[in-house]
């Protein structure tokens, strides 16, 4: 980035549109080098008017175990970032400091602020394209028997980095037409005859001291990188917290992250680049600006407290099978000992007693009718242990929609959020700007470029690490892989799921400061829940009932 400032800036970020190009279709590729995707149902494909399941039978025929052949896919997926993050680094260094070279001084902060809102413009269209990608399933014109909303449904993942690359490659082009320099302005002083310009290798430790012994700069680093962790796992787990907490499909979770949070943090970073350029701030005021206005998005943020819902009934694991909450988790009951059910498979279905069960198995089912999503369970006997006055006993594919208490606090929350980001990122712009201002205009790409090399290593990597562990350690119920080993969580302690979040945004700071006692703690986590699945494991193998039970 020290260099590139020196060369032909546009060029460079043009090869970057190039690299982030080809590392996007990179990613792309292990869809077309694996087979299809296999979801593990009871529910037949076939199109029969009725049929007796046997009642020591799990419903489902097991299939075999598949090993990968050849290369592993991650690979691609990591060679792919690789190249994508390389290609990255030079865009928004060198184009701000691009901006602020040769624009006026009054109206640097208004650029960079249209700059940084289009640049989240970008990820409205992303989790639009997300959405869309979403709704279709991974084997684009396969027949399936779930719907969306489904846990074990898997969108078109793919689709979206094929057009992602390809706008990317389109972006590249103007890029090469635009010159190296442009007419300086009349406030400004050129610094192209400054001793920085000459030598490129012997003046780059010297520029380096200089900017790491800058106090403002460094304070800023700090506080950025800590406001980026939040972020960052704000960006990566809200759609699925939604999904999980309000009961909404992953397809719509993602629309509303773009169509209405998104946007807001656009309109927030635009309107503090107006208010600074109304107000003709400087750097003191951008810095009492952007604290004020963080400071107040996190109180804010403390609302979401009050805005949860309860776990979703699932007989076994969040309530009893009469209908009861209760800590003890057991997937099995007297109303399906009779049946030799699997406790690892996620086949959900949800009883005329608003009851959901982990698989018809589990709900003591012993006939079907119809077919594929039309699928009908009858004389599932575990329904009759919750309603008083059973009914027909009948079942069907999915999970129970949500209560009607969790609709009514959904808009609530959308709207908290839309108010919290909108009112956090009005320091966006006012932080930028703070930053270029604070040291010397020729260690502006220099500074730029170490800023996102440490947010994108200290926030951009760890935060979805350790995010990610705190929300699997709230997992109520794994599922599995067909040759064994952990899969994907199938249902989260909602309850816990907030807490735990929140608690982590709470003491990020500290965190930081103090990471060895944290990730101690996350290795026990990580640990205990290793143990406790070879204790699942051990248990699926034992063939003794008692022993089993």
């Amino acid at each position: 980035i020290y260099f590139g400032a020196k060369l032909h800036r546009p060029k460079i970020i043009a090869v970057g549109c190039l690299l982030m190009s080809f590392g996007t279709f990179l990613i792309a590729m292990p869809h077309f080098l694996i087979g299809s995707y296999k979801i593990e149902t009871s529910v037949r494909p076939s199109v029969n008017s009725s049929n007796t399941l046997p009642p020591c039978s799990s419903g489902s025929t097991v299939a075999g175990c598949e090993r990968d052949s050849s290369v592993s896919m991650w690979i691609y997926v990591f060679l792919g970032n690789v190249l994508r993050g390389i290609g990255e680094t030079p865009v928004q260094p060198l184009g701000i400091s691009y901006i602020d070279d040769y624009a006026q001084s009054e109206n640097a902060a208004l650029y960079i602020g249209c700059v940084q809102t289009i640049s989240v413009i970008g990820p409205v269209f992303g989790y639009l394209l997300g959405s869309l990608c979403a709704k279709i399933y991974v084997d684009i014109g396969q027949t399936v028997t779930i719907t969306p909303g489904d846990a074990r449904w898997v969108g078109a993942w793919w689709l979206g980095y094929i057009i992602a690359g390809a706008i990317t490659l389109m972006s590249a082009i103007p890029f090469w037409f635009l010159p190296k320099s442009l007419p300086m302005p009349l406030d400004k002083h050129d610094t192209s005859c400054t001793p920085e310009w000459i030598l490129l290798s012997t003046d780059f430790v010297p520029a380096l001291k200089s900017l790491l012994g800058n106090p403002v700069y460094i304070l800023y680093l700090c506080v950025t990188i800590i406001q980026f962790n939040s972020l960052i796992g704000m960006v990566t787990y809200k759609p699925k917290y939604i999904e999980q907490h309000y009961g909404q499909s992953a397809s719509k979770a993602n629309f509303l992250m773009g169509m209405i949070n998104i946007p807001a943090v656009a309109l927030g970073m635009f309107t503090g680049g107006v208010a600074m350029k109304k107000y003709k701030l400087g750097i003191m005021g951008a810095a009492k600006f952007a604290f004020g206005t963080s400071l107040l998005g996190y109180f804010l943020s403390l609302f979401f407290l009050a805005m949860g819902c309860e776990n979703s009934k699932v007989a076994g694991i969040t309530v009893s099978y009469t209908g009861l909450s209760y800590q003890e988790r057991s997937l099995f009951s007297d109303c399906n000992l009779g049946c030799l059910c699997s406790r690892r498979e996620w086949d959900p279905v949800c009883g005329e007693n608003g009851i959901s069960y982990v698989s018809p198995c589990l709900a003591g089912c012993t006939s079907s009718t119809g077919s594929a999503r039309n699928t009908v369970f009858g004389n599932c006997r575990c329904l009759a242990l919750a309603d008083a006055q059973p009914g027909n006993l009948t079942a069907t594919p999915g999970q129970c929609p949500r209560r009607d208490s969790c609709d009514k606090i959904f808009p609530y929350f959308l709207a908290l959020s839309v108010l919290s980001s909108f009112i956090i990122s009005l320091g966006g712009t006012p932080g930028f700007v703070l930053l270029v201002r604070c040291i010397k205009p020729e260690l502006k790409s220099l500074a730029l470029g170490i800023h996102t090399l440490a947010t994108r290593t200290l926030a951009g990597i760890p935060a979805p690490i350790y995010f990610g562990a705190i929300i699997d350690s709230t997992c109520l119920k794994w599922g599995y892989k067909t040759c064994g080993g952990r899969g994907a969580c199938r249902i989260y302690n909602t309850s816990a799921y907030r807490w735990d979040i929140f608690k982590t945004l709470k003491h990020l700071k500290s965190a930081l400061t103090n990471g060895s006692a944290e990730l101690e703690a996350l290795k026990k986590e990580e640990s205990n829940s290793i143990h406790c699945e070879q204790f699942i494991l051990a248990l699926d193998r034992n063939p003794d009932r008692e022993t089993h039970l």
